[in-house]
Formats: structure tokens, C-alpha cells, sequence
């Protein structure tokens, strides 16, 4: 149980969790993760049977890293320590354990939440939504992605490497579960009012915010590289229809001047994609999240090197390209030049020399980003 002046609950909770314990018959203690109470909650908790561990950093998940790392047993059931979680009402959670789940979540939907337990916000849209990003996102399919109970094989959540302290812990947790496939299962649970009489630590637009940021840049394919894919489609098909002239239609006509703006798509979507794989390798070289099994088949073939060399291929086509434009002007005595003829191969040309740079940029990014991690000792 995390724990920050939790004086006036957290006693109701641990006396409520050794019961259950000690009714199933299970060999275990409770545990309270002290967050730097100032109210006598350490005390109290011990008293009422607790081990208490201190954790030095503030925030809700590194009270939790805290407690997991002190914790003694084969499997562990965090909740928090306000008396808003039932803890002795846990068989769900330890039945689907002992099957062979490595993670399984507490759902407040399904289990029942009573009223005022939950704020109309979070409840009917900053709840829905994050845990219906986190479903697209990960392909997990849990419906309360944020419930704070649940319960997980200790040595298999150790091997994830969880780095966030603050309230955006829950979604890192099965984030990082989902991406090396443990085995995640859901329990329905109920919520109740919590017993502390002052404002919770959550903080609706602030966490909220936390946990969505967390979730797309934890999942980069849907922040940046499908967004990229579709504005290098939509660039590119408009380069190639618009080669051959201008096309006419009877509601629509288009020119040199939507060849600028397929430019403009072209290399946004180039630079969405770029940076959806710099992203997932930051992550991964930082030990942040699992090598994918793409980077690890592709590495035989995929180098920065090759990155490089395409890249310079590229702004040699575009360079290429310009010259010949400029000799063609040449050709007219420097004068007056019909733009509707020659922009249509500018454009492209200079189009290829920025997306060549931007991918030689981003491969020489890449390797910088390895060396500095290599010379830590980090790299995978």
C-alpha cells in the first residue's frame, strides 16, 4: 500500500488485509510503502501489523517501486491505503494469479462503483477514454487501465524496469506488460468513497495529461508513424498524379500549387515517420521499453550507415534534378521561365534533397544517440 498521510484510513485498511490473509490461509504480510508521512501513518500502520518501508522519492509510483522491491512474497496486491478498495474481498485477484496470470487488474466498471467514489470526470470521460487509448494502443483488453487495485507475479513486473514516479505508474505498468506479452487478466472490483476527509493526491487535468502523454509517446506508431504514413501517401500520390499536368475535373483543378502543398505533406509525413522510429529507439537503447521484434530481425540488414547513403542518394536526385533546371535556364539567356512548366519539376527536386537531408540527419541522430549510450555501458 502506498502511503502519504494516510493516519485516519490506513490502519481500517492493513487490519482488513491481514484478515483476509489469515481467512484464506495464505502465508503473507502486508506491506506499507511510506512516502514521507508527516502524521504518524508510519506508526500506525505498524501497530496495526504492517512491515513499513520507506520510499525517499515522492510521487505515487515510486512509493510503489519502493514497496515492490521490499516486498518478500511471489505475488503482490497493491490498493491504496484510503479504505476505497475492499481488501478483504482478493480472491479473484489471487484465483486468476495461481492460474498463471502475471498481471491481473481490478475493474471498477464491471465490479460497481458507489457513489461519490469516483469524480464525474474521471468517471464518464478522462477514465473511458484513457483506458480506450490504452485498449488501441496495446491491444490489451482491459477496461479500467487506471484501477489502482490489483495484483501480479513480483519477479515478472521486476523485469519490466518500471521508471515512473509519479501517477502515470499505472499506465507504464501494463504498457510495458502488454509489449513483452505477460499474460494480463481482469477482475471485476469495487469502488468505494474514500475515508481520508481531504483532497485526494490525484489531480485531474495534471495526472490525466501524465497519463495520456505517457501512453502515445510509449507507443510512437500512433503519435507519429500512422499520421506520417498517411501524409507520405496522400504527398506522394499527389507528386505522381500531378508529373504528367495539371488535372481538371468539373468541380476540381489542380496545379503546381497543390504539387506544393503534396510537397509539404511529403515531408511532414517523412519526418513523422523519422521521428516515430527515433522515439522507439530512445526507448529502447534508455531501457525504457522491450527491444521490438522488428529492431531485432532488422538488424542484420538495417544500419545507420544505410540510412546515410540513401539519404545522400536522395539529395544527389534532387541536386541532380536542379541542375538540369539550371541549365535549361541557361539554355533561355537566364530570362523569364513559365513557372507553371518548370516549377513542376522544382518542387520535387528541392522535395527530395529535404527529405534526403532529413534522413541523414536522422541516421547520424540514431548513431549519436547509440554512441552516447554504449559509452554508459547502456546499450542494448
Amino acid at each position: 500500500m502506498p502511503c502519504l498521510n494516510e493516519a485516519k484510513t490506513v490502519q481500517d485498511c492493513v487490519r482488513s488485509a491481514r484478515a483476509y490473509l489469515e481467512r484464506a490461509a495464505i502465508d503473507g504480510e502486508v506491506l506499507v510503502s511510506d512516502n514521507g508521512s508527516t502524521d504518524g501513518s508510519q506508526a500506525l500502520a505498524e501497530a496495526a501489523g504492517a512491515r513499513v518501508v520507506h520510499a525517499p522519492q515522492r510521487g505515487y509510483g515510486a512509493a510503489l517501486m519502493a514497496g515492490i522491491e521490499g516486498a518478500r512474497g511471489t505475488y503482490v496486491i497493491m490498493g491504496d491505503a484510503d479504505c476505497s478498495y475492499d481488501f478483504s474481498r482478493l480472491d479473484a485477484f489471487v484465483e486468476r494469479l495461481r492460474a498463471g496470470a502475471d498481471l491481473v487488474m481490478g475493474n471498477r466498471f464491471r465490479g460497481g462503483i458507489e457513489e461519490g467514489a469516483m469524480p464525474f470526470l474521471h468517471r464518464y470521460l478522462g477514465n473511458p477514454v484513457l483506458s480506450f487509448i490504452g485498449r488501441l494502443f496495446f491491444r490489451v483488453p482491459i477496461g479500467d487501465f487506471h484501477c489502482g487495485l490489483r495484483g501480479f507475479r513480483r519477479d515478472a513486473i521486476q523485469r519490466l524496469s518500471l521508471v515512473t514516479p509519479g501517477m502515470e505508474f499505472a499506465s507504464e505498468m501494463v504498457a510495458k506488460a502488454a509489449l513483452v506479452d505477460l499474460r494480463i487478466e481482469e477482475v471485476p472490483t469495487t469502488l468505494r468513497p474514500d475515508e481520508r476527509g481531504r483532497p485526494p493526491h490525484l489531480r485531474t487535468w495534471r495526472d490525466g495529461w501524465r497519463h495520456l502523454r505517457f501512453l502515445m509517446l510509449f507507443c510512437p506508431r500512433w503519435l507519429f508513424l500512422y499520421p506520417g504514413l498517411f501524409l507520405l501517401a496522400v504527398g506522394l500520390t499527389g507528386f505522381l498524379a500531378l508529373l504528367a499536368g495539371p488535372i481538371q475535373t468539373s468541380v476540381l483543378g489542380l496545379d503546381i500549387h497543390s504539387m506544393l502543398y503534396m510537397a509539404g505533406a511529403t515531408i511532414l509525413g517523412m519526418q513523422l515517420v523519422q521521428l516515430a522510429f527515433l522515439t522507439k529507439w530512445m526507448g529502447v537503447l534508455a531501457r525504457v521499453v522491450p527491444t521490438p521484434r522488428w529492431l531485432d530481425r532488422s538488424r542484420g540488414f538495417v544500419s545507420i550507415e544505410l540510412g546515410l547513403i540513401l539519404g545522400l542518394l536522395l539529395v544527389a536526385a534532387g541536386f541532380a534534378s536542379s541542375l538540369a533546371l539550371v541549365f535549361e535556364w541557361r539554355g533561355t539567356g537566364f530570362g523569364r521561365l513559365d513557372p507553371r512548366e518548370h516549377m513542376r519539376w522544382a518542387i520535387p527536386a528541392v522535395t527530395l534533397m529535404v527529405v534526403g537531408m532529413q534522413a541523414a540527419a536522422g541516421s547520424l541522430f540514431a548513431g549519436a544517440l547509440r554512441a552516447m549510450w554504449t559509452s554508459r555501458g547502456l546499450a542494448p
